[in-house]
């Protein structure tokens, strides 16, 4: 029997110190943080998750400048990508508007009841904006549902 394609879609909500991780379930319908790490090791945890469950994408939130443009923020996270190419060859890797995750994760975590110190760790606060870039990607996918 013919293994099945890779379904499981990770995403990456890049920073120079942090890097923080979310992966759908293998039916890719909603997203769920998979961790916060500096850049290398964000390399390799997601070369693991490519091995673990075979990725069908990598969704890259794209720092975008408010009018839309990229700015330096983008010129940051290229390079990033370049590596996550070589690294996972045949994994296609799309970028996502990221504008405004970090403001939402936060209101998140606040509406999920996360105590105010914990709210305050930037590491969750850089796992559930990748959440959000994921299931902003996901709802563009489905056409905004």
């Amino acid at each position: 029997m013919p293994t099945p394609p890779p379904t499981r879609i990770a995403s990456v909500d890049y920073g120079n110190r942090r890097v923080g991780l979310a992966l759908t379930d293998p039916l890719a319908l909603f997203a769920q943080p998979a961790g916060t790490y500096a850049p290398g090791e964000a390399l390799t945890r997601l070369a693991a998750l490519h091995a673990e469950h075979g990725l069908a994408a990598i969704v890259v939130g794209w720092p975008l400048e408010d009018d839309g443009s990229e700015g330096r923020a983008v010129d940051r996270v290229r390079p990033f990508v370049g590596r996550l190419k070589k690294l996972v060859p045949g994994v296609p890797i799309v970028q996502q508007d990221e504008r405004d995750t970090s403001r939402r994760a936060v209101a998140a975590l606040v509406e999920a009841g996360v105590p105010r110190g914990a709210r305050r760790q930037k590491e969750r606060v850089d796992a559930a904006a990748a959440v959000l870039i994921l299931t902003d990607w996901l709802e563009d996918r489905q056409g905004g549902a």
